[in-house]
């Protein structure tokens, strides 16, 4: 009867240890992505034409050129569980799912995902710039995301047009700091009311963690490089940058075609098919 007793008092101390256990876990919690912007690793310094400590890259073409402004739209964020679930992260809600990296603003290179259900990670998908049926200039459905990408210093929308700007470039190329001007966000046709989808320059981001992500009692850092050599030497084209002589490949957004801003858009964000990563990497998870 001793030894019955004992069995029982056993079973219910591990049922109890086993309960407040599981009490302890939440059943969701925080995951923040983590932006380096670098050239081939080196994380990027801004400067003006002059500057001697802005980070310069060198191109496969051999160009130098370095960046006085760096900036892009982050959307449609979602977290894929090792069963391949895929967890949505407020993806038609700009004001709550959307985010604009700036690398002279420390304070945006990490980006708090809020409420992530406890559960293992294995993947992040995320878009870079806007998809088509949000990228209005929609100031009653998210204004607080028009109000920052609209801000004097972000510039992140179109003075002229209906839509978001999905990249901001600015810097010099050659020993001569001739200007480097890029900007990309996808274009429309058509006349007022009646547009069409021109251009399609958003682009869908896959990316596998290598290191599991576990979410619950763990508030895991998920850490993303965008390598911006990808710019001018990417997996879909190598480019040269001219002057605007020449409309071809051109470095300032009022001289090039949309076809010819898609080069750019291919290198840093991937062609959508054979190419889903671009410019970024996951160089590490922190549980």
């Amino acid at each position: 009867m001793k030894i019955l007793t004992n069995y029982l008092l056993l079973a219910i101390l591990s049922l109890t240890i086993a309960s407040c256990s599981d009490d302890d876990i939440p059943v969701a919690n925080n995951v923040t992505l983590e932006f380096n912007n670098t050239f081939k690793g080196t994380t990027i310094v801004l400067g003006d034409e002059t500057s001697t400590e802005a980070t310069v890259n060198t191109s496969e073409a051999g160009q130098v050129y370095h960046f006085s402004e760096l900036k892009y739209v982050i959307t449609n964020i979602r977290l894929i569980k090792t069963d391949g679930t895929e967890i949505p992260y407020n993806v038609n809600d700009l004001d709550n799912g959307a985010t604009i990296v700036d690398q002279s603003k420390t304070e945006t290179l990490q980006y708090v995902l809020s409420d992530i259900p406890t559960d293992d990670y294995s993947k992040i998908k995320f878009g870079l710039g806007v998809k088509t049926e949000l990228n209005t200039l929609d100031e009653v459905s998210f204004p607080n995301f028009y109000e920052a990408a609209g801000e004097n210093d972000t510039e992140m929308h179109w003075e002229w047009g209906t839509g978001y700007r999905f990249t901001k470039i600015e810097g010099f190329y050659d020993t001569d700091n001739k200007e480097l001007s890029f900007h990309s966000g996808s274009t429309v046709e058509g006349v007022e009311g009646s547009y069409t989808q021109g251009v399609d320059a958003y682009r869908d981001i896959t990316l596998d963690l290598e290191t599991i992500a576990v979410v619950g009692k763990n508030a895991p850092i998920i850490k993303i490089e965008a390598d911006f050599d990808y710019l001018l030497s990417g997996n879909s084209y190598t480019i040269t940058l001219v002057s605007t002589g020449d409309i071809t490949n051109n470095a300032t957004p009022s001289a090039h075609t949309a076809t010819e801003m898609e080069k750019f858009v291919d290198n840093i964000g991937g062609d959508g098919s054979e190419d889903i990563t671009g410019m970024f990497s996951i160089t590490a998870v922190e549980n």
